[in-house]
């Protein structure tokens, strides 16, 4: 079994860390900001040792893997570090804040011969997977456009609300719907964004992604109102609802397969969420690890850099002009 170490203690390494024990997993020490922050995470998860010097945590030869949840500005300087160091890392999402940094970040990896990927569990559900096959075996046809959206309050809190700390609201929620058009469509050939940006944050948008043939995706983000948070999927052949919240949802309905599963009923898709929803990309990456891979095919290194630079040229975009 591997052994891990928890770099961040805040509200998803709370969450992640209880999924990973309800797995079996074996935690051997957390790092925090302060060394009260980490003692007391350790405490409450009944991990044996905590720190508040990360260097202490990578140097530990009962550490074989970290999972890194700290503000998204600093992901990428960590992973560098947990690599360098000879440990196997699964850090939260965004990986990095641009694609040259995540290219540097597998690139290191590689060199490294260590496992690294973005933590993005939605990938992972079971949901997701259904549906992700159920496409790919051709259920819908051909792929004609996706529609997703995620937009909720957000209240900055210390170390989230500028950019420098990366308060990035694209970054931090629009990823979902984008990695969701990304499954179906693909890196866009053209894009069209809109956004809102204050002192430098970006505080909502939306964007037309416009792929070969006429394919396109039609994706929105918000951290100050609500948004519709479903997404859907549409083909040749009918259409697939993901059913609010869309990246953690366990519901889905299928409109394909005859006129009445298209018009009055459509086929009903459920996977309950066991925990919190991070046990089976916990498990797989696990597995993967074990196996001797250093990417997981599910969400590699291209499949996340190609992500990313659809991020920045949002980002560059909305932010090129006055809007």
């Amino acid at each position: 079994m591997l052994r891990w170490g928890i770099v961040g203690t805040g509200d998803i390494s709370d969450r992640l860390v209880s999924d990973l024990l309800a797995i079996g997993g074996e935690i051997r020490a957390v790092w925090g900001r302060t060394a009260d922050r980490a003692s007391d995470f350790a405490a409450r998860h009944g991990i044996p040792s905590s720190t508040d010097e990360r260097s202490a945590l990578f140097s530990r030869d009962d550490v074989d893997v970290v999972y890194i949840a700290t503000p998204a500005v600093t992901h990428a300087a960590i992973t560098l570090e947990a690599l360098d160091a000879g440990k196997h890392v699964l850090v939260e999402k965004p990986i990095a804040t641009s694609a040259a940094d995540a290219e540097r970040l597998f690139a290191r990896a590689a060199e490294a011969n260590r496992f690294l990927m973005e933590a993005m569990w939605m990938r992972f559900n079971p949901l997701h997977v259904e549906i992700i096959d159920r496409i790919a075996a051709g259920e819908l046809g051909a792929i004609r456009s996706v529609r997703a959206s995620f937009g909720t309050p957000f209240f900055p809190r210390p170390g989230k609300a500028r950019p420098e700390d990366g308060g990035s609201i694209l970054r931090d929620r629009g990823i979902y719907p984008v990695t969701v058009a990304h499954w179906f469509l693909g890196e866009p050939c053209t894009l069209d964004a809109r956004g809102v940006i204050s002192d430098g944050v970006d505080l909502s948008g939306h964007a037309t992604l416009e792929h070969p043939g006429g394919a396109f995706a039609q994706l929105a983000w918000s951290g100050v109102d609500f948004l519709d948070l479903s997404a859907a999927i549409s083909g040749e052949r009918g259409w697939i609802t993901l059913d609010p919240m869309f990246w953690a949802g366990s519901d889905a309905r299928v409109h394909a397969g005859s006129a009445e599963r298209i018009f009055r009923e459509p086929e009903q898709v459920r996977h309950p969420r066991v925990g919190n929803g991070y046990g089976p990309m916990l498990e797989a990456v696990t597995v993967a690890i074990e196996s001797g891979l250093r990417e997981h095919p599910w969400h590699d290194a291209a499949t996340t850099i190609s992500i990313t630079r659809t991020l920045d040229r949002i980002l560059a975009d909305f932010s090129s002009g006055s809007r």
